[in-house]
């Protein structure tokens, strides 16, 4: 076996092998060379070399989200470890657990104009739960931030730095570790035992009950509480594509309900009780509604976050939502009211004016996505971009086999195909990510690896350029508009798929669409990209006779 020389190298890599961290993201450089070398030459570790750090760090948070285990990226010192800096806050929003190891130069290096140095000590200082600072020789000290900064990663999901100084010779080895680093065991944080007494009782005097889900994390809950809080008629439950929750009583198009509501229609929807577990939530609209219409009381479920959201923030619940509600439903009663039906009703009217309108609209971004909803291999893996592409995705029914994620914690378009890819490397599911033009534009190197799964596909909605501005207030058709803020272009994916080795098809209307989806799910010895071009003029006036017509 082949171990760096540098005994604090050694320290960083046993430590990591003793906490069961396996995926290892390296981007090249010489600063952390004894690093590379230690992971590279141990085969416990599965390590992927990527050379744009930023295409890295989202990579890993792709595999993380789904593995749910703590993933490193390695970087060598200046610049470098500042461009995981998008994937570090998206996930500190997303509570995705990230070990970013960067190495530095010594500390008498700083500062003196030597070469690729930064002040890297505490650089991610808003954005993350722990920063450890190391010094240059293997220590006890060292040891346990080491230890300490994985531990955290796990316990609190999210991203910890270990900053690593190494002066030269950098790629020095030998044939037996020359230290042995101390390996710190921690107990789990007890959850205190909650009172449920309030909960009880609030709950069982309460006739309307709004239960609000955002991202959230697939077969979170049983269908036994599914199921219970589905025939109470004082409860409704709103859920996103980004819930992964699924009942034909829950209401899942929360912006095709609520948008056309009058006054009274708010007034009647304003909950009693607001409940709320798993992270962002995209709609606009349904936070609007309740910041205005406050709930009495707002009380949210979460192991380590718990944000005032909606300015009505009341209790704080520390605990998975799953045991939360196992214990609470246990010991509430069924309460008579009619709030679950007239949304359920509400819901179905719109339901019927949904179909009525998509059998006349003429081909746009709503319409495909329509189309590929309809479309898409049950239990496969649904990854969405940014921007438009997750507003569509919220107006359009999917099947509940598949699971679907979107980097909603910091809701950035830079990291969404890299994070595909890291996701779909670390699951055993078929991986889809529709995207629209600007964010795959934005994000391309995240093809330029050696990892990607041959059943990897790309839905590249191309409709020149940034179509989220087209529908958001304010937008006015003038050359500053164009070149600033939609960003127009006539670029396309073709010559991109071919340098990168991708099956590569371009659609420009409906029927093409449908005739060449069925080979395209089918294809799985290359990745793959679909191209559908869209009018960019219609797809804004699509979407905004749609609510109207709601």
């Amino acid at each position: 076996m082949t171990y760096p020389e540098i005994q604090l190298a050694q320290s960083i890599i046993q430590i990591c092998k003793a906490n069961n961290l396996k995926h290892i993201i390296i981007s090249p450089g010489s600063r952390n060379a004894p690093l590379t070398i230690g992971f590279a030459s141990d085969p416990f570790f599965m390590c992927y070399s990527i050379a744009d750090e930023r295409c890295a760090a989202f990579f890993a948070m792709g595999i993380a989200q789904q593995t749910n285990e703590p993933t490193a990226i390695v970087c060598t010192s200046g610049s470098a470890l500042l461009n995981y800096y998008p994937a570090v806050a998206e996930a500190f929003y997303s509570e995705i657990p990230l070990v970013v190891i960067s190495a530095d130069r010594p500390s008498y290096k700083i500062d003196i104009g030597d070469g690729q140095t930064i002040r890297q000590k505490d650089v991610y200082a808003n954005h993350i739960l722990l920063s450890a600072n190391l010094t240059e020789q293997a220590s006890l000290v060292n040891d346990t931030l080491i230890n300490k900064a994985i531990h955290t990663a796990k316990a609190k999901r999210g991203p910890v730095h270990i900053n690593a100084p190494f002066e030269e010779p950098l790629y020095n080895t030998v044939e037996q570790l020359t230290t042995t680093p101390q390996i710190a065991t921690y107990q789990e944080k007890n959850i205190e035992a909650i009172d449920y007494d309030h909960y009880v009782n609030t709950w069982n005097q309460a006739q309307k009950k709004l239960i609000l889900v955002g991202v959230n994390t697939p077969h979170s809950l049983s269908q036994i509480i599914l199921e219970r809080l589905a025939i109470d008629p004082s409860v409704v439950v709103l859920t996103e594509t980004t819930s992964n929750l699924h009942h034909p009583k829950f209401i899942e198009h929360i912006d095709r309900v609520i948008t056309t509501f009058s006054e009274e229609d708010f007034k009647a929807f304003a909950p009693d009780i607001l409940i709320t577990f798993g992270g962002m939530v995209v709609s606009k609209r349904i936070k609007a509604c309740l910041r205005k219409y406050k709930p009495s009381e707002h009380w949210h479920i979460d192991l380590q976050r718990h944000y005032d959201t909606f300015d009505a923030l009341s209790h704080k619940i520390i605990d998975t939502p799953a045991r939360f509600f196992q214990s609470l439903l246990e010991r509430v009663s069924l309460t008579p009211s009619k709030y679950q039906s007239w949304a359920y009703s509400i819901a179905k009217q719109r339901q019927e004016k949904h179909l009525a309108y998509m059998q006349q609209i003429p081909y746009s971004d709503l319409q495909v996505f329509e189309c590929l909803m309809q479309t898409l291999p049950k239990n496969s893996q649904l990854q969405i971009s940014n921007s438009s592409a997750i507003r569509y995705a919220q107006l359009v029914p999917i099947d509940p086999s598949i699971v679907v994620f979107c980097n909603r914690g910091t809701s950035g378009i830079d990291g969404s195909t890299s994070t595909a890819i890291g996701a779909a490397v670390g699951s055993d599911r078929p991986t889809v990510l529709i995207t629209g033009d600007i964010s795959f534009l934005y994000d391309s190197n995240a093809l330029w690896n050696a990892y990607t799964p041959t059943n990897f596909k790309i839905i590249l909605l191309n409709n020149k350029g940034g179509g989220i501005f087209r529908i958001l207030p304010g937008h006015k058709q003038t050359p500053v508009f164009n070149t600033y803020f939609e960003t127009t272009h006539q670029l396309t994916a073709q010559h991109l798929a071919k340098m990168y080795n991708y099956a590569y098809t371009t659609v420009d209307n409906l029927a093409d669409l449908k005739s060449v989806l069925p080979s395209f799910w089918s294809q799985n010895k290359k990745p793959s990209i679909l191209e559908i071009s869209t009018p960019t003029e219609v797809n804004d006036q699509v979407l905004r006779n749609y609510f109207r017509n709601m």
